[in-house]
């Protein structure tokens, strides 16, 4: 089995490294092509997506990066071994208060980016129930949170 391992260094200090996602790389089927079965998983929200399988992969003919490539686009594809459509900034609306505070409604944030932005908002100020303030959300979005 492979385990790939993504850790993230804050401003680059081992001292404050963890561990943010993983992914199991298993061979369920030997042979000159063999069958590979991968697993992703991101700290804050699990699972990512189904357990994919690689079919019919030629061992030997490549870098192990080469196998490891096709898995993560497998198990990100739908079990296609290609990338999946690039990611959009999730749009989200901003609502205004009659006071004219501007918010977003958490509940209105697809994840993955809602579960990171809650985690991110510990200790700070809302607007209301189930809400952010809109700064706090761009903020968050150009990595300023």
């Amino acid at each position: 089995m492979l385990k790939v391992t993504v850790e993230l260094l804050p401003g680059g200090r081992e001292s404050g490294k963890r561990v943010i996602a993983t992914a199991d790389i298993a061979r369920v089927r030997d042979g000159a092509l063999a069958d590979y079965e991968a697993e992703l998983k991101e700290a804050l929200i699990g699972d990512v997506g189904d357990t994919a399988l690689l079919r019919d992969y030629p061992r030997w003919s490549a870098s192990v990066f080469d196998l490891v490539a096709r898995c993560l686009a497998a198990a990100l594809n739908n079990g296609k071994e290609e990338l999946p459509p690039r990611p959009v900034l999730p749009e989200v609306t901003v609502h205004v208060r009659g006071d004219g505070v501007h918010y977003v409604k958490l509940s209105e944030i697809p994840e993955p980016a809602k579960t990171f932005f809650e985690k991110n908002l510990d200790g700070s100020g809302i607007p209301g129930n189930g809400c952010a303030y809109a700064h706090d959300w761009q903020d968050f979005l150009e990595g300023q949170r």
